[in-house]
């Protein structure tokens, strides 16, 4: 049975952004929870989960970010999405620039 918020806020979406750490995960969604949805048609909900590597290997840490939104419609959780987006873009450049532990897993992979 669907609930009152299911029925009020019938279009959803789920985000997962991995992070290379645990840290970098927790950064970012400090960083984007400071941003109130402006709309009271649009909710948001964020957390740090384990990605599937990480729980097959016994990691205990998440590293994956999730968003997951509820809009009255589509065009209002497009809109949304959007702004996240594009905050989420701002988050990870400023942590490909300051971050020491990016760096750290840039200069790895090369």
């Amino acid at each position: 049975m669907a609930s009152i918020a299911d029925i009020q806020y019938p279009c959803a979406l789920t985000i997962e952004v991995p992070f290379p750490t645990t840290r970098l995960a927790s950064i970012a969604l400090k960083a984007l929870q400071v941003d109130k949805e402006l709309s009271p048609l649009v909710k948001r909900t964020f957390s740090i989960d384990q990605s599937d590597e990480d729980a097959i290997n016994g990691d205990s840490d998440g590293n994956i970010l999730r968003t997951e939104y509820k809009a009255t419609t589509n065009r209002m959780l497009r809109v949304a999405v959007n702004s996240f987006m594009d905050s989420l873009n701002l988050v990870v450049e400023v942590m490909q620039e300051l971050d020491t532990d990016v760096l750290a897993t840039e200069d790895t992979k090369a």
